[in-house]
């Protein structure tokens, strides 16, 4: 099959690999209809996320076909259209029980931090992801889920990362009716959770970033306010501006460890193979919340340590909540609102690129080129 593969920092390519094989009775083989470039993708492709191997297929959006399964699959056969959450999980340990879907702790061995998840390099398990023909999909009885015949396929994928996590990090605030909500960052995952904003009872939504192209898309998609920060000389005095010098009710940080990366981030990635991510985003949410406020915090952040103002945190009362979005458990609420007219969530898609143009694709991506926002990736499997 063709795939893409890891080949060292900001070098992709499409390769010819062998067809995943069944390995556990679990199993189930998936030929991949579609895919999508994550913006978390990019901390890969820059080589700043510890032990990505060459020769790793990244991809953590996908969904297909089934083409085959193992022994012990009850719930798919052959020709089944799945979506596939960007969790791996066994769904029966200490954590799945409780939902943690994102949390399992029998899909890899650096399980005390997170569980399994595709194409997200050896530190996630080490599994290949979905920017390919066909994907090995594990414990398939537990993750996947059928496509409902009501839905586009563009939407089915945005379901298993960006629109849950999006929705997710709204629901990690605790919004209440009447709340005013920063999101910082204004990628596919901020414009899902400043979406999201609104329909947990949100009375203002403030979408803050640094480009036009994706602020437009937070008013026209998102129907935020927002607010440029290259434009201001603090951009936490005018927020506090903003809010009667109160600040807001929830902040949801959607940023992470930046994608693009400082130096600082790219000489530690590069001699130490650790990416923890530049603390400004979550320094600016908890300065910007009001005393007794809400952080929500689900950009993906690495293990190395950043400065982050705790302190100040502890001070003001504030709750932080946090995690890796467990996908599955998002599913029910997001199929409703996507059938009722609420979320569509494909209108955030920019580019829809041939998986054999993928190395392209990354760097319009990651250069920002073409006012790109979310790319979809076609395998074009036979």
């Amino acid at each position: 099959m063709r795939a893409m593969t890891y080949r060292g920092p900001y070098k992709v390519r499409v390769e010819e690999k062998a067809i995943p094989a069944i390995e556990h009775p679990n199993d189930a083989i998936v030929r991949v209809q579609l895919a999508a470039i994550c913006g978390s993708d990019l901390h890969l492709y820059h080589g700043m996320m510890p032990d990505t191997r060459v020769g790793h297929t990244f991809g953590h959006e996908f969904i297909g076909v089934v083409e085959e399964v193992g022994s012990s699959v009850e719930t798919f056969k052959r020709g089944d259209r799945v979506m596939v959450p960007f969790n791996i999980f066994c769904g029966s340990c200490y954590f799945c029980a409780r939902g943690l879907y994102s949390n399992c702790h029998n899909v890899n061995p650096n399980a005390t931090a997170v569980g399994g998840i595709y194409g997200y390099s050896h530190t996630c398990g080490g599994y290949d992801g979905g920017q390919a023909e066909y994907v090995r999909v594990p414990f398939a009885d537990v993750g996947p889920s059928p496509i409902p015949d009501w839905m586009d396929d563009t939407d089915a994928l945005l379901c298993t990362d960006a629109l849950a996590t999006g929705y997710f990090g709204a629901q990690l605030g605790d919004i209440v009716e009447g709340d005013t909500v920063v999101v910082f960052g204004a990628g596919p995952v901020g414009l899902f959770a400043a979406k999201s904003s609104w329909l947990m009872g949100a009375a203002r939504v403030i979408v803050i970033d640094h480009l036009e192209y994706r602020l437009e898309k937070a008013r026209s998609f998102a129907h935020a306010e927002t607010y440029n920060f290259a434009d201001y000389d603090d951009i936490v005095v005018e927020m506090k501006k903003a809010t009667d010098f109160l600040g807001a009710d929830v902040a949801i940080d959607a940023v992470g460890a930046e994608a693009d990366g400082n130096l600082l981030q790219h000489v530690s990635a590069a001699k130490f193979k650790l990416q923890g991510g530049s603390p400004i985003a979550l320094n600016w949410a908890i300065d910007s919340v009001r005393k007794g406020g809400t952080i929500s915090v689900m950009g993906a952040y690495g293990p190395m340590f950043s400065a982050i103002k705790f302190g100040d945190a502890m001070n003001k009362g504030l709750t932080i909540h946090t995690n890796q979005c467990p996908v599955k458990r998002q599913w029910p609420r997001l199929f409703s609102h996507i059938k009722n007219g609420y979320l569509k969530p494909s209108e955030i898609v920019t580019h829809r690129i041939p998986l054999e143009h993928i190395a392209e694709g990354y760097h319009i991506f990651s250069s920002k080129l073409h006012d790109c926002i979310k790319p979809v990736v076609l395998p074009q499997a036979s």
